[in-house]
């Protein structure tokens, strides 16, 4: 009889006493087999320079049970193979709101609780927030949170319908502060656009952001755009709305003197272009 141990049912090194054995993984399986994948996308779309950055940390155990039970019901891979029937995703036919870098998603849960009619699109890279987001609408019973993985300009362009989105957050997006690094940032020309195409007319486009530079440039880009008009009479930024939840994060910031700005705009309708530009 070997003495040898089986590779595959040896414990982790860190396995906690009295947990559960899991098989180690082969080099190059991945962790969550029908989780979400490192890049759905691949090599179908253009490369181009991207807004975010994705960051490699723990799972916890909690998170990895909810990506093991809940991503095959609520969460989907952004790979621009499908256009996505919102109605038939969430199950009914509220409005939905797409948001864009969620972190560890605890404001998005708590937007979702204290509004149910409305569904929210959450869309991040980082494997452990999706995690948290799932368990978060776990404990609390959301019926209105799915989660996205990848870049949501794919998502965007190729997966939604025009005019088939009732708003959109982009909360503390990256700020990319060195002046080489700007054209990184996501809320620029080119992606208002885009997002302006798939909005409904009357949807607001909400950001937020500690970094004033980029609160300034965000204001500006807005402003000039033709598809957005500032939901602000005096054309400044916008004090926090209620519904935006003030996140462990952004108190810590301002303990600190970080100016926090929101700027909300609306979605001009397309006879209001028009008529702009006559």
């Amino acid at each position: 009889m070997s003495d040898s141990v089986n590779v595959s049912e040896a414990p982790h090194p860190t396995h906690t006493p009295g947990a559960p054995i899991r098989p180690a993984r082969a080099k190059g399986e991945p962790r969550f087999p029908d989780g979400p994948k490192a890049d759905p996308a691949g090599s179908h779309f253009e490369r181009r320079i991207r807004s975010f950055q994705p960051r490699r940390s723990r799972v916890t155990a909690g998170q990895a049970d909810a990506l093991q039970r809940l991503w095959p019901a609520w969460g989907f891979d952004i790979d621009g193979s499908r256009r996505l029937d919102l109605a038939e995703f969430f199950g009914d036919d509220h409005p939905v709101v797409l948001e864009i870098g969620f972190g560890m998603g605890e404001a998005t849960a708590r937007m979702a609780a204290a509004d149910p009619a409305t569904n929210i699109l959450a869309v991040d890279v980082h494997t452990p927030g999706q995690g948290n987001l799932l368990n978060l609408a776990d404990r609390l019973g959301l019926t209105n949170v799915r989660v996205g993985n990848g870049d949501a300009i794919i998502l965007l362009r190729e997966m939604l319908a025009p005019g088939s989105l009732g708003g959109l957050r982009v909360y503390f997006p990256d700020p990319w502060p060195k002046k080489r690094h700007h054209k990184r940032r996501l809320i620029q020309p080119e992606f208002l656009t885009l997002a302006a195409s798939r909005l409904a007319p009357g949807a607001v486009l909400h950001c937020a952001t500690d970094w004033e530079p980029y609160a300034e440039q965000m204001l500006d880009v807005l402003t000039a755009h033709p598809g957005f008009e500032n939901t602000r009479a005096d054309g400044g930024f916008a004090p926090r709305p209620a519904f935006r939840p003030l996140t462990r994060f952004e108190a810590q910031g301002l303990e600190k003197g970080h100016v926090v700005n929101d700027v909300l705009f609306r979605r001009v309708p397309q006879d209001e272009q028009a008529a702009d530009r006559a």
